[in-house]
């Protein structure tokens, strides 16, 4: 997992931003993402613009850590935003 994630509490949660050089590389990353999502059964918050996205990963309902469900999602999110970089 990136260093870029920073860990947050009340909520406890984490957070990084994405930004990509145009309106298409993110569209892309954003539908990789969400058939990510799906897979992994885990819904992040996500709020974006003409070039970025903000992503939140949220601990579980009922939880107090945050997981290894977490923590392997954001690094699946890396590794998808560096393929579309390059």
């Amino acid at each position: 997992m990136s260093h870029q994630w920073r860990e947050r509490n009340r909520p406890l949660r984490l957070e990084r931003r994405y930004e990509f050089q145009d309106y298409s590389a993110l569209r892309d990353f954003l539908d990789r993402a969400a058939d990510l999502s799906e897979q992994e059964g885990y819904y992040p918050d996500m709020g974006f613009g003409r070039d970025y996205v903000n992503f939140t990963i949220h601990v579980n309902e009922g939880e107090n850590a945050l997981g290894d469900n977490q923590h392997r999602l954001a690094q699946q999110l890396d590794t998808l935003a560096e393929a579309i970089a390059h």
